[in-house]
């Protein structure tokens, strides 16, 4: 229902800088066109910035990357007062020797599908907060009213503090990152039904996925990844 794209993704299977692969989702905000602005601007900058990094270890490669990235978003805002207040999203996932290697700001997601789906980001987001301090049910996020406010994003501070996370793969596990698009509209058995439909059919995964998530209202921009071993 969006009449403008303020989600950019960057998926590379192959090597990328001394990273053996790469996948990113970034879900903008911000007024007029400094949302979508914001996540393509950080994708393109933070994977410039990969292929030069000179860090030895998956997460001081990200982590350098992540506030370099966030201190050019904050310069391009101060020089241009139409992209004030501008931000992003961010989860950045890699895999190497089936360790999967996560950072996340904001409330895009990164799941784990196996026999189960498991949500390995938590969401930086007002409701996540709710839930925790036990105001909501966790179950109630997907349809209060505050959904969409969220509490951390690149371009939000000076300082960037994302989560970071490390997973061992199984061979029949499959890595979805997502915006919020998608789970805002599908509950997490949702995902996990579709997914496990077309084990061995990704695209036909993503296409089953954002089509159900358009059918029960599609209000946002819907982003996905999928990646298997």
């Amino acid at each position: 229902m969006r009449k403008t794209n303020q989600d950019y993704v960057f998926c590379e299977a192959g090597a990328v800088g001394n990273l053996p692969n790469l996948f990113i989702v970034a879900d903008g905000m911000g007024g007029h066109n400094a949302g979508d602005y914001a996540s393509k601007f950080c994708v393109e900058a933070f994977t410039n910035l990969i292929r030069e990094s000179k860090q030895i270890t998956p997460i001081s490669m990200i982590s350098e990357a992540m506030q370099r990235t966030n201190d050019l978003l904050l310069e391009e805002a101060d020089v241009n007062t139409n992209l004030e207040g501008m931000g992003t999203t961010f989860v950045v996932a890699t895999i190497i020797d089936r360790v999967l290697y996560v950072a996340n700001i904001g409330d895009s997601r990164l799941y784990v599908i196996g026999k189960e789906i498991k949500q390995i980001t938590q969401d930086h987001s007002l409701v996540e907060e709710m839930v925790k301090t036990g105001e909501i049910d966790r179950e109630d996020m997907r349809f209060h009213p505050n959904k969409n406010i969220i509490t951390k994003a690149l371009g939000a501070n000076k300082t960037v503090i994302p989560d970071y996370f490390e997973v061992n793969l199984e061979e029949e596990d499959v890595v979805l990152i997502c915006s919020d698009g998608l789970t805002n509209m599908l509950d997490d058995n949702e995902i996990l039904r579709i997914v496990k439909e077309f084990p061995k059919e990704l695209p036909a995964a993503a296409i089953h996925l954002v089509e159900k998530a358009n059918e029960n209202g599609g209000s946002d921009n819907i982003s996905i990844v999928l990646v298997s071993l």
